[in-house]
């Protein structure tokens, strides 16, 4: 089973704008984050996939492996897709760019899903983590996820569910966790199917799977990942560095 990891690098963020290209102790936030992806040991290549020649570049420049985005894409699947089209893989781990401090644990439970599933009822693996605060369970920005009971993803949204008519039905709130390990197929399957209506209503994407028939496998961690959205997350992961 060939395991490689892809890092989806957009250089337009919306929220902060380049900030894949910052400065975070001598290194790159994009080149921190590829470096610590390859240092988990846990893949057999690693590659970073961008739209950006300036990413390409640093990439490169740095002894990386990179590949160039030729589309215009709406997801990170799509980009991933694109770019895994051609390569002789099995199982493909999407890494966020923007989480230069990765943790190796979390990545190895997603890829143990499909070392365990002998019988390939898995398409997708992903992590959820039990909230418990209000606010928390309230945020439109913290992905819910509800599963059944072998661990499957029924739906994602942003907002509260289930709903908690009964409240002491004893029920759990899980906030998705966005890293995936996707089968190869269920990624090129995405690309060429059209985007539905719960998708575009949430602006979540793995809502096409779901749609479209493919399983979710959801793993419970306690992990928390340490992304950089803000200039402020710049500001921490320095002081942490």
């Amino acid at each position: 089973m060939k395991i490689i990891a892809v890092i989806p690098a957009r250089y337009a963020s919306t929220r902060f704008p380049a900030k894949l290209m910052q400065d975070l102790g001598g290194k790159t936030v994009i080149t921190r984050t590829y470096e610590a992806a390859v240092n988990t040991n846990l893949f057999d290549d690693v590659f970073v996939v961008t739209d950006s020649d300036l990413i390409f570049n640093e990439i490169i420049s740095n002894g990386g492996k990179a590949i160039r985005s030729t589309k215009e894409h709406e997801s990170g699947s799509d980009r991933i897709a694109e770019a895994v089209e051609n390569l002789d893989v099995d199982i493909v781990v999407n890494v966020q760019g923007d989480e230069p401090f990765i943790d190796a644990a979390p990545l190895a439970e997603v890829i143990n899903v499909f070392k365990n599933d002998t019988q390939r009822k898995v398409d997708l693996a992903s992590l959820m983590r039990e909230i418990k605060d209000k606010e928390e369970i309230e945020n439109p920005n913290n992905v819910k996820v509800v599963v059944d009971q072998n661990g499957f993803a029924l739906y994602f949204s942003r907002s509260v569910i289930p709903y908690p008519r009964d409240m002491n039905a004893g029920v759990r709130y899980f906030q998705h966790i966005g890293i995936y390990a996707f089968r190869k197929q269920a990624l090129l399957d995405f690309y060429s199917l059209p985007m539905q209506s719960l998708e575009a209503s949430e602006k979540l994407e793995q809502l096409r799977y779901l749609e479209f028939g493919k399983r979710i496998k959801m793993v419970e961690t306690s992990h928390v990942s340490i992304g950089i959205d803000t200039p402020e997350d710049l500001d921490k992961a320095r002081k942490l560095i």
